[in-house]
């Protein structure tokens, strides 16, 4: 329902909407509540929408505006409550701006409601360069990302998690301007990121939720004092609506995980969770995110009562049994995480790139490794493409790595050798190597 009455709705004309935007005013509350109502029942046109998003790029928005945003599009939708349900502990979730090789949810959902929390995981598909979690998830066979409500609650009241896409009925102003914004380049809009991030979570009914913003040059906002700022907006905006929020900014700058691409991803996800392999950068920022999350929902008491209960649940194999619980009540293979192999693609291509050079890896412009992926058809140079979870990047050197003819930048999971050597020029272009080892920053940035 949208948050105009029908019998109340305000009239307004769309082009003098987007004008009045176009020309740095701001909107009233009605103006901007007509507009996402008329996103969602989608009686304006796209190339309406995507002036809207246009004008709001470039002249951004009030705190006022990005709060009624934010709820008209939470409003245009369902809103989810649980209290019927008698959930014995809170109601989690954590979300990131988005970067490359980011699977973090998919191991922190899992930590998280094996401690006790029930996290209803709205995610979205990939972004610009950025890989989607859902796009992730679909390499899984018969995993459902798309599901009803009721079906939504039932997994998290039985598993205690639950991750998927927007229901029609869920945020669907959102869900219409997300894949314009996508499209019209559009995406780092400070406005439309908070607006977008915090309609669905604050239609899921959340008593507390945990942001991870990214900085760096695989972020969506690249420098620091961007990403502080964009924390500060994702905080003010839920905060003043009502769901305890707090943010933290860790870095992009090299891809985070050892892989990118969707099935790869879901492989280096199953490694982690059942402790065959837990990549350093990666283990840092799900720590620092479960203790967090833990702590803010009162799970935990204290950062070392946090970080006891995280570990026994990753250690116990308890986190890796609600992943795989949460798969299988989805419509995945009960033996997922046995036999990753059996169902997880494999592209006919798998190849090393080595640089150019010996050397030490001092930086990488981790926004065009996930280009490459993008290339390769790991994600969508248009709304419609069809994706290959095969494909992607994997065995990633680190920054300060020595490389030479015997330590490669990393894999390409390719479909074919033009692919292959499109990507191994892209990558090979977007790193620097020195003579010697550089200073890392931190993976945690303070604010």
């Amino acid at each position: 329902m949208s948050n105009i009455e029908t019998n109340k709705r305000v009239h307004f004309l769309p082009q003098e909407v987007i004008r009045k935007k176009r020309d740095g005013l701001v909107l009233t509350q009605a103006e901007v509540a007509y507009f996402v109502d008329a996103i969602a029942n989608e009686s304006i046109s796209e190339g309406q929408v995507a002036a809207f998003a246009m004008a709001t790029y470039f002249q951004g928005m009030t705190i006022e505006e990005r709060i009624a945003l934010t709820c008209a599009m939470r409003d245009s939708g369902d809103v989810l409550n649980w209290q019927d349900l008698a959930l014995d502990g809170p109601i989690l979730d954590k979300h990131s701006t988005g970067g490359v090789g980011d699977l973090v949810s998919l191991v922190l959902g899992p930590i998280v409601a094996a401690c006790g929390g029930y996290v209803p995981m709205i995610s979205g598909r990939g972004l610009g360069h950025t890989g989607g979690t859902l796009d992730k998830l679909d390499a899984i066979p018969g995993y459902q990302t798309q599901v009803s409500n009721q079906r939504f609650r039932e997994c998290v009241k039985e598993v205690g998690i639950a991750i998927i896409g927007q229901s029609a009925n869920l945020a669907p102003a959102d869900k219409r301007l997300y894949a314009t914004r996508d499209i019209t380049a559009t995406v780092e809009s400070l406005d439309l990121v908070t607006a977008s991030i915090l309609s669905k979570k604050l239609a899921c009914g959340l008593d507390a939720l945990v942001m991870d913003v990214k900085a760096g040059s695989g972020a969506v906002m690249k420098d620091l004092d961007a990403s502080i700022e964009l924390a500060k907006s994702i905080s003010a905006v839920a905060n003043g609506a009502g769901v305890k929020t707090s943010c933290l900014i860790t870095d992009m700058s090299q891809v985070l995980a050892t892989s990118a691409g969707n099935a790869l991803e879901i492989a280096e996800t199953i490694a982690f969770l059942t402790g065959e392999k837990r990549a350093d950068r990666l283990a840092e920022v799900i720590y620092a995110l479960a203790d967090e999350m833990l702590l803010i929902s009162g799970l935990a008491a204290s950062e070392e009562e946090a970080a006891k209960k995280r570990m026994a649940a990753l250690d116990s194999g308890a986190a890796a049994q609600k992943f795989a619980q949460m798969v299988t009540f989805l419509g995945g293979p009960n033996d997922l995480l046995d036999n990753p192999d059996k169902y997880l693609p494999k592209a006919p291509i798998i190849k090393p790139i080595f640089a150019p050079d010996s050397g030490y890896l001092s930086s990488m412009d981790t926004r065009a490794m996930g280009m490459a992926v993008v290339d390769l058809g790991g994600g969508r140079k248009r709304a419609s493409d069809e994706l290959d979870y095969s494909v992607g990047l994997s065995q990633f050197a680190q920054l300060g790595d020595s490389l030479d003819a015997s330590k490669p930048i990393c894999f390409v999971h390719a479909n074919n050798e033009d692919d292959f050597n499109r990507a191994r020029s892209r990558i090979s272009s977007s790193i620097t190597l020195s003579n010697s080892k550089p200073n890392i920053g931190p993976m945690l940035h303070k604010f």
